[in-house]
């Protein structure tokens, strides 16, 4: 194959790449562009196929989701359950995912997928029963502890591959200095594995930001999360399309922000676990 034709498969190949990655963009990012400008819609407009873009933006659906409160208690509830239960996560995984990774415990590693994979849904009778004799049934307690269910497994999965990547000489080397083996781990391979805690703290604190469930269940009115209030402008008769595209922008834009400002670390921890070295 001369060189000229070389050049134009790869310029064709460049291309369909191109039209794909547009593609498959344009499928995720449609729906949030026209939740977003749902949000600014009346309930006629957003179920009016025949408007688009382009209409007058109104900011009733917002004064009326924010007129009582509830919406901002959720939002709040929805910060201290994801940051407490992402920060007691993060600190039981991150050096247990260290020790699984150093020591090679391949079968603890095969204990903690089974628990990735096991339904919640499965335990929340078990759960809410013991949870209501300890009297905690309503409490931001059982709503930590059911969201640490989904997030050290998440977090510690991560973290196994990562550690697992890091040179071993290093901590060799800083045992050889005096450290002892917990020492090796607080000043050199914690601070070399920043980049994955950070992607792991923050893809966990998304999940239970999102997660509905547990709080349907084990919260009550002060408690209850971001996605309950949301759940909460669906009903039987009717549904406040208006509001309920409110509440999901304002329960978007906290995530986006994170994401955005985490952005390099976030990058910088997916690709670094990739391939061992």
């Amino acid at each position: 194959m001369s060189t000229h034709t070389a050049g134009a498969v790869r310029s064709r190949l460049g291309w369909l790449r191109g039209i794909a990655v547009a593609a498959v963009s344009l499928i995720f990012v449609l729906p949030i562009v026209w939740m977003f400008a749902a949000a600014f819609k009346t309930n006629v407009q957003v179920t009016d196929p025949s408007v688009g873009l382009l209409f007058s933006p109104t900011f009733e659906n917002f004064r009326n989701v924010l007129a009582d409160g509830e919406i901002l208690r959720s939002l709040r509830n929805s910060l201290i359950v994801g940051g407490v239960s992402t920060a007691l996560s993060a600190l039981i995984a991150v050096p247990a995912a260290w020790a699984v990774g150093r020591f090679r415990m391949h079968r603890t590693g095969s204990l903690v997928l089974v628990a990735r994979i096991v339904p919640a849904v499965s335990l929340l009778v078990p759960w809410y029963y013991l949870f209501a004799q300890a009297g905690l049934v309503g409490s931001y307690t059982v709503l930590i502890l059911s969201h640490m269910f989904v997030s050290v497994p998440l977090i510690l999965w991560i973290m196994i591959g990562f550690f697992e990547s890091l040179p071993v000489e290093l901590e060799e080397a800083a045992r050889t200095d005096g450290l002892t083996a917990f020492g090796a781990f607080w000043r050199i391979a914690l601070p070399l594995a920043a980049p994955g805690t950070a992607t792991a703290s923050l893809l966990a604190f998304v999940s239970s930001w999102n997660n509905f469930m547990f709080a349907l269940i084990f919260a009550d009115e002060t408690t209850q999360t971001a996605p309950v209030t949301l759940f909460n402008f669906i009903s039987y008769a009717s549904t406040d399309w208006g509001g309920l595209m409110a509440v999901a922008t304002l329960m978007t834009v906290p995530v986006v922000i994170a994401a955005l400002l985490g952005q390099k670390y976030l990058v910088a921890g997916l690709t670094a676990g990739a391939t061992k070295g």
